[in-house]
């Protein structure tokens, strides 16, 4: 029985691998939006991508990975809407945004799961048997698998947050030149969006999709409150609050966005000042351990081996 355990342990991992890759790639090429594909649909390039057989061919395979995906994630869907919610936002944050999105998050879950459960619970058993300490591993194996999407998902918010919130100051200053320039906000942001798509391309991304919702035909004020929203980055959330109360009391929007440009500019600059007070603190450990050793064997290693020899040590 061992014998057969161990000959079928790496076809057992070559599938579980095989299994999680192919759910990774589906996850993450349906990570765009609805809208966003409406809209490639009614432009010339996704009519003529609709057309091609290989295009089509791949569609298919994709929407086959969602629908085992979203099978898989059976087991591992929150029961309340208030979990349901909370994941979905998490998901929005870090830009995915499709109405499988959490279907397939889940079920990446549960494939690294039996990922890292499966061998963890083969090499155990044959290792300890049915044994307290075999329990022990097959658990903390189980908990990585289920916890290292959400590590990933987190990283991957992160990055996109912090992506908006440096961007941010530019695009803002882009949009007071178009709007000064005698340009409408819905034409200021499409401007943007076409001149910094390679230097902003997450926020771009954003604001390409805000255009998209108002050419459908929703209020300014819904769209630029979801913009907002969806992102949960605070200088975003406060510059769409901002644009929507000037656009509601007939203020100026240029002095409102070049105000709302000032203090992000103030706030990344207090920031970097933090970081470089912070350098002196930060450094002090790392010199302490491995530059000073070096230092001192360098310096006071030739006067302690001419002590030695002499025999006065």
């Amino acid at each position: 029985m061992e014998d057969l355990i161990n000959d079928l342990t790496p076809l057992i991992l070559f599938v579980l691998v095989t299994v999680a890759i192919w759910a990774a790639l589906s996850f993450f090429s349906s990570s765009a939006s609805g809208q966003d594909k409406r809209l490639k649909k009614v432009t010339r390039k996704g009519l003529d991508e609709n057309e091609n057989p290989t295009f089509q061919q791949k569609t298919n395979i994709i929407q086959g990975i969602v629908t085992a995906a979203k099978a898989m994630a059976s087991p591992m869907m929150p029961k309340s809407e208030g979990e349901l919610s909370e994941i979905r936002k998490e998901l929005s944050y870090a830009g995915f945004r499709s109405e499988a999105a959490v279907s397939i998050f889940q079920g990446i879950r549960f494939i690294t799961l039996l990922v890292f459960m499966v061998p963890a619970l083969i090499y155990n058993l044959n290792k300890y048997g049915t044994t307290y300490t075999s329990l022990q591993y097959i658990i903390i194996f189980s908990a990585m698998g289920m916890y290292l999407p959400k590590i990933a998902l987190s990283f991957v918010k992160s990055s996109r947050q912090q992506e908006i919130f440096l961007t941010l100051p530019d695009i803002i200053d882009l949009l007071v030149v178009c709007v000064e320039s005698g340009l409408g906000l819905d034409a200021a942001m499409r401007r943007v969006c076409e001149e910094m798509k390679d230097h902003a391309r997450v926020m771009c991304q954003e604001l390409g999709t805000s255009n998209f919702q108002l050419q459908v035909g929703k209020a300014r004020k819904d769209v630029l409150r979801e913009l907002g929203e969806r992102n949960g980055v605070d200088d975003l959330r406060g510059l769409t609050t901002i644009i929507i109360q000037a656009d509601r009391f007939g203020a100026s929007i240029a002095n409102a966005l070049r105000v709302q440009s000032d203090s992000m500019r103030t706030k990344r600059k207090q920031m970097a000042e933090e970081k470089a007070s912070k350098c002196a603190v930060q450094l002090l450990f790392p010199m302490l351990l491995f530059i000073f050793p070096g230092v001192f064997v360098i310096l006071v290693g030739p006067a302690a081996i001419k002590m030695m020899m002499s025999g006065q040590f």
